[in-house]
C-alpha cells in the first residue's frame, strides 16, 4: 500500500494510521513465520563460503620469505642497484601498482600468504614497521643468491646471509614484543618459512664470466658443491633462530626463460643442466638436516618438476614471449611500456619472471601438491598441520 501523499483531514489520516498498524501486524507475524522456517535452512550457511574468503584465523601465526626476484616484494626499490622492479609496467594487475614485484600481479610468496589465510600481504623488510614483525616479513632481494658476491654487477642487493641477518634482527624485537624468549621461540617454532634462492647463482654468477671467475674454477658439479655446502650452513643458521618449517623451492627451468634463450640460443640447455646438479643436492640435504636437527620439518618444493608439467597441460599458454617489451640485454620490462593486454595467455611476464596465471598454479601445487614429486616430504599445508 503506498503511502497517502495527497492532502488529509485528521480523520483520514488517523484511519489510514489504524489500517497501516494492521498491515504491519500482518507482516510481522507472517514475517516471523517465514524467519521460523528460513533459520533452519541457514543455520549452516556462510556467505563467506561463496567467495571462498577465508573468515578464521590465518593457519600459522606467521609466514617469513627469504629469496631472489621471485619473492622480493620491494626491499631493493630503495637501493643503489639496477635489480628493481617499482615502475610500470610491472605491477599493472596489482591493487597497489608497481611495488617492486617483478610481475604483472602477485609473487608465489603472495598466493601463498593469501592461501595460509592472511588478510594482508607480507610486508618488505625495508618497510617494516611496529608490531608487523609478529605477522612475518619479507627479506627477498633480486638478483641475490646463496653466495655473497652473486648479483652484485647490478648493485647494491642483499644476499642470503645477509636476509638472514636481518632476520636475527627480526627475532630479536619479537623477543622484546612478547617479552619472553622461550615464548619466542615457541611463536617461532610454529610459523611457515619459505626460501627460493639459487636461480641467481647461475643466472647471475656462474653464467657471467665477464664478471665473475666462478665458471674458471669450478665446474659446474664443483660449483653445486659449494652452493649445497653454503646453503646447508644457512639453513642451520635460520633453524638456530627458531625456524621449523621451512620449504625450500628448487631452481626452476632457467635455461628455458626467454632472457637465457636469448644470451645462449640452444646453449641454454647447458645452464638448466648445471641448475639440475644442485636441485639433485637438495632433497638428500633436506634429508639430512630433517634427521640431524631435532623438530626441523623443512621441505623441498620441486619447482622445476611443477614447470614440466605446467607446460605439459597449460599448452594455450605463450611460454616464448614475454608479456612485455624487454630491456636489450637486461630482461626486464622497458619503464613505461604498454604490457600485452591478454596476460593470463603468457606464461612470462619479462625475460626472467612469470605472470600471475603460471605464479597461482605454483604457489597452489606448492601449498597443496598435486603430484607426488610436487614436494617432498610435505607440503606446505601439511607443514600448517604438524606440531
Amino acid at each position: 500500500m503506498p503511502l497517502p501523499t495527497e492532502t488529509a483531514s485528521p480523520f483520514d489520516i488517523i484511519v489510514r494510521a489504524l489500517q497501516w498498524s494492521v498491515y504491519c501486524l500482518v507482516g510481522l507475524l507472517s514475517c516471523g513465520i517465514l524467519f521460523v522456517q528460513l533459520q533452519g535452512l541457514l543455520s549452516d550457511y556462510n556467505p563467506l563460503k561463496i567467495f571462498d574468503v577465508r573468515e578464521e584465523e590465518p593457519q600459522v601465526p606467521c609466514y617469513f620469505i627469504f629469496g631472489d626476484s621471485l619473492a622480493d616484494n620491494g626491499n631493493n626499490n630503495y637501493r643503489l642497484t639496477l635489480a628493481k622492479s617499482n615502475y610500470p609496467p610491472y605491477g599493472v594487475d596489482f591493487p597497489e601498482g608497481p611495488t617492486g614485484r617483478f610481475t604483472n600481479d602477485r609473487l608465489i610468496v603472495d598466493i601463498i600468504a593469501q592461501l595460509l589465510g592472511f588478510e594482508d600481504f607480507i610486508p618488505p623488510f625495508a618497510n617494516l614497521t611496529g608490531k608487523d614483525v609478529l605477522k612475518g616479513v619479507d627479506y627477498a632481494s633480486a638478483a641475490s643468491g646463496i653466495l655473497n658476491e652473486t648479483g652484485t654487477h647490478l648493485g647494491d642487493i642483499i644476499s642470503m646471509n645477509e636476509q638472514l641477518e636481518n632476520h636475527l634482527t627480526t627475532v630479536s624485537k619479537i623477543v622484546r614484543v612478547l617479552k619472553d624468549e622461550s615464548a619466542a621461540k615457541e611463536y617461532l617454532g610454529k610459523c611457515i618459512y619459505t626460501i627460493i634462492t639459487g636461480n641467481d647463482d647461475y643466472i647471475n654468477n656462474y653464467f657471467m664470466p665477464s664478471y665473475y671467475n666462478s665458471s674458471k674454477v669450478y665446474s659446474p658439479r664443483q660449483f653445486a658443491d659449494v652452493l649445497a655446502k653454503q646453503f646447508s650452513k644457512q639453513l642451520e643458521t635460520l633453524y638456530s633462530y627458531g625456524a621449523r618449517k621451512v620449504a625450500i623451492f628448487g631452481i626452476g627451468l632457467i635455461g628455458e626463460v626467454p632472457e637465457m634463450i636469448a644470451r645462449f640460443g640452444a646453449n641454454s640447455t647447458a645452464v638448466e643442466a648445471a641448475a639440475g646438479l644442485l636441485n639433485k643436492k637438495l632433497l638428500p640435504l633436506i634429508d639430512n638436516l630433517n634427521s640431524q636437527l631435532t623438530g626441523a620439518k623443512f621441505t623441498y618444493i620441486n619447482t622445476s618438476g611443477i614447470s614440466i608439467t605446467i607446460n605439459a597441460t597449460a599448452d594455450h599458454l605463450d611460454s616464448t614471449d614475454p608479456c612485455c617489451r624487454m630491456v636489450p640485454g637486461e630482461g626486464t620490462c622497458v619503464p613505461g611500456s604498454i604490457p600485452c593486454a591478454n596476460r593470463t595467455e603468457y606464461a612470462f611476464y619479462d625475460g626472467f619472471h612469470t605472470t600471475d596465471v603460471v605464479n597461482v598454479i605454483v604457489a597452489g601445487r606448492a601449498y597443496r601438491k598435486e603430484l607426488s614429486i610436487d614436494a617432498s616430504p610435505y607440503d606446505i599445508y601439511d607443514l600448517t598441520q604438524l606440531k
